[in-house]
């Protein structure tokens, strides 16, 4: 099953690219994906028959499956890497990796968990871990994704956090990939928001093996 989602993200994101239009497509990988040894290759000879460049791909990881076997998932992911793909953390803090496997992980940015940003608004211990995860990240020379934003103010603070990107209902629930092609090239306007003149709106792609591609905009 993952490796037909992966296979159909990648040409549909040759579509994409077809239309002149440039996204990084996300991907999950579960702890069964991590145990197999012919992932790496299967994923180059899918990149080669696709035609898509390597960092057009991202997938996404949790900590639990890393956690499952770390070593034999860390092999895993640097022979992928090796590849050019990109890795994140998903779910991040949700998990128990250790800050030891966290700076050897091969992976490029972090996402945090909803549970964090969706109570952040009403609970000062989620807005101290928020801003604490987005530090580590940075110091770490991660990018910090935020899951599960939902409020203009919940946006608000991620943008005083200095989060680089988030994702969630506030911006756009998950869309058909027909829709997103007009959602990238004519994004929902932030003029009902005069305070966000000078947020630059960018939009990516991101696909999960249960979800249909859903936008994830750059604060």
């Amino acid at each position: 099953l993952s490796l037909w989602v992966l296979n159909q993200s990648l040409t549909q994101c040759r579509r994409w690219r077809g239309e002149a239009i440039s996204v990084t497509m996300a991907v999950n990988l579960s702890m069964w994906n991590l145990d197999s040894a012919e992932l790496p290759e299967q994923i180059a000879s899918l990149l080669k028959s696709t035609g898509v460049p390597c960092g057009q791909l991202e997938f996404e990881i949790t900590e639990s499956a890393i956690m499952d076997d770390p070593q034999r998932a860390m092999r895993t992911l640097k022979a992928i890497r090796e590849l050019g793909v990109h890795f994140a953390i998903d779910d991040f803090g949700t998990g128990y990796s250790s800050m030891a496997h966290l700076k050897k992980m091969p992976v490029s940015s972090i996402k945090i968990d909803k549970s964090f940003t969706q109570n952040m608004e009403s609970d000062n211990d989620s807005a101290v871990i928020v801003r604490a995860i987005i530090d580590l990240g940075h110091n770490l020379g991660l990018k910090v994704v935020a899951e599960g934003v939902e409020t203009l103010e919940a946006k608000k603070m991620l943008l005083e956090f200095g989060c680089d990107e988030a994702q969630g209902y506030y911006f756009s629930r998950p869309v058909t990939a027909a829709d997103i092609s007009r959602l990238i090239r004519k994004p929902p306007s932030a003029a009902i928001e005069p305070e966000n003149a000078n947020v630059r709106p960018a939009w990516a792609a991101e696909n999960t093996s249960d979800t249909p591609p859903a936008l994830k905009p750059v604060l």
